[in-house]
């Protein structure tokens, strides 16, 4: 998989961050064989006052809010806020609530806008239809919550707004490979990491985290599995739910390694103009 993360696209946030991820594969024959990707962008606004009529807070309130755009699948969608993104917005503001220092921003608040300009599909077109009314997949949901993580982890970042720790999302399942002349249940069950819900097509459990690497701590966790299908030769439930918080661990880590090679491309351009800055004003002076 490819990553792509650039961060400060948007002057008029306080921080902001692109995110891209897509599947190498070979050029698509057509509309249906195309390759699966996500986008998303995130602002983020503040910290900034609270309102007057909000009570007094000795914390910095975080505010997440996620929406689809219209053309972020094959299937067009409405205007309207969906269930699926209201709750892909509790989930990162448990991500992310685990690493910022509220304490530092009294009656204060941040705003969190995350947008998914394409999201991944469960599958090809023929089967739209298996999606839950009204918005996002499991499998599918669970696969962009690892990128908003990351893509918000970032927007934080460059809004200069005080952390612990950087924060990386990270996603890993346990599917089954499909057999020759046995459907897609006959083959046997393995565990990969940023699965593509279009490139698997029978998905047995998927844990999404996001984790503080330096800190060592889990900040989000979100399973989802059949757990009488979960079953890796002999390995107890236990041990194969282990097994997949740990790969999703290390989804994470690798994450966390774009996050933070972006952040410090954003770091030293921002020092470069600041001297830029300076050196230029220091020449109007002396003229």
């Amino acid at each position: 998989l490819f990553e792509v993360l650039k961060t400060g696209l948007t002057p008029s946030a306080s921080g902001s961050a692109y995110f891209e991820l897509e599947s190498p594969q070979a050029t698509p024959h057509s509309f249906l064989d195309r390759p699966s990707s996500l986008k998303i962008t995130c602002t983020a606004h503040g910290p900034r006052p609270l309102p007057r009529s909000v009570p007094f807070s000795p914390h910095l309130l975080l505010s997440a809010s996620v929406k689809l755009a219209p053309f972020a699948s094959r299937q067009r969608r409405g205007y309207i806020r969906e269930a699926s993104e209201r709750d892909l917005a509790v989930h990162i503001e448990t991500a992310l609530r685990g690493v910022l220092i509220s304490e530092r921003w009294p009656k204060s608040g941040v705003d969190v806008i995350i947008t998914v300009l394409e999201g991944e599909d469960d599958g090809p077109l023929g089967a739209l239809g298996q999606k839950e009314e009204g918005g996002l997949s499991g499998w599918e949901s669970m696969s962009v919550l690892s990128g908003c993580i990351t893509v918000a982890s970032a927007a934080i970042a460059d809004a200069g707004i005080d952390c612990v720790d950087l924060v990386s999302g990270g996603v890993a399942a346990i599917v089954r490979q499909p057999k020759p002349g046995m459907g897609d249940g006959g083959g046997e069950p393995y565990i990969v990491l940023d699965p593509c819900p279009s490139e698997h097509s029978n998905f047995i459990a998927v844990c999404v985290v996001g984790y503080s690497q330096k800190r060592d701590e889990i900040t989000e966790i979100w399973t989802r599995a059949d757990l009488g299908a979960a079953s890796l030769g002999e390995s107890p439930e236990q041990f194969i739910l282990a097994s997949l918080l740990d790969r999703a661990m290390e989804a994470a880590g690798s994450s966390r390694l774009v996050l933070e090679e972006a952040l410090k491309e954003s770091v030293e351009f921002k020092i470069q103009n600041t001297a830029s800055g300076k050196d230029f004003a220091t020449r109007n002076q002396s003229a």
